[in-house]
Parts: structure tokens; sequence; C-alpha cells
């Protein structure tokens, strides 16, 4: 994988990983009413559901790590196409634009870049060859 497309999966991942922290340590602070326009009441009560999402956010970081440390194309694409999901939907059912531009655009960049990046280094096998995923 080229080094500017490990790069942009890299900053995607840091990203989730800032949104882990966000949902299930900051939440309910002052930085995270701030970033999700929301009251201390709304946070209150909302509060579970945050750090059940924030979890999740954690498990897309975990995703796009080992896929940077162990190489795997496979767990590359399929973590990013998960990002980018999430931040379509989470545009759509917030109505939100900035939402798909600050989440899915990165990762789809980043997808974008690191298959061109494989396809120009002649990596062009199937994602899985005989039971091993590459």
């Amino acid at each position: 994988m080229p080094i500017a497309g490990a790069i942009l999966v890299g900053l995607v991942a840091l990203e989730h990983l800032w949104f882990l922290i966000l949902e299930m340590f900051l939440f309910r602070q002052p930085t995270g009413l701030a970033a999700f326009h929301i009251s201390q009441q709304t946070a209150d009560a909302c509060n579970v559901l945050a750090k059940n999402q924030g979890l999740y956010n954690g498990f897309l970081s975990a995703g796009l790590i080992t896929a940077l440390i162990t190489g795997s194309s496979l767990l590359r694409r399929f973590t990013l196409t998960c990002v980018i999901v999430a931040g379509i939907y989470g545009a759509a059912s917030l109505g939100d634009k900035a939402v798909f531009l600050g989440q899915s655009l990165p990762a789809l960049l980043a997808l974008l870049l690191t298959e061109l990046g494989a396809r120009a280094a002649g990596q062009t096998r199937p994602a899985v060859l005989v039971g091993r995923a590459t």
C-alpha cells in the first residue's frame, strides 16, 4: 500500500479513535456538549447510547489499525466501507451533509487511494486466495 494511502487510512483510524473518546468519555463534558450541540440534560439522558456508539467507533478504528499493521487489503476494504456506510447513514438520518464530508469522504478517498496504489503496484490478485486474506 503506498504511503499516501496508508497515511489517509491512519487518519481515518485516528478520527474514529477521537469519536470513541468524545462519545465514551467526553460526551457529558463541555467538549461533548459543544461538539453535539446538546444540553446537559440531553447528554445525561443519552449517555449510555453515546458510549455504545463510541465503542463501535473504536471497533472501526481497531479494524483500520489492524489492517495497516497486517497489510490486510480485505480488512482495510471492509472497514473503510463500513465507515463510508456509517457516514452516509449518519448524514441522511441527521440531515447534515457535514457528517458525510467529515466521515464518509475521508474514508472514500482512503479507499480509492489505496486501491489505485495497489493497482499501480501490480497487486491485482483477488482479496482471498486459497483461504488466505491478502
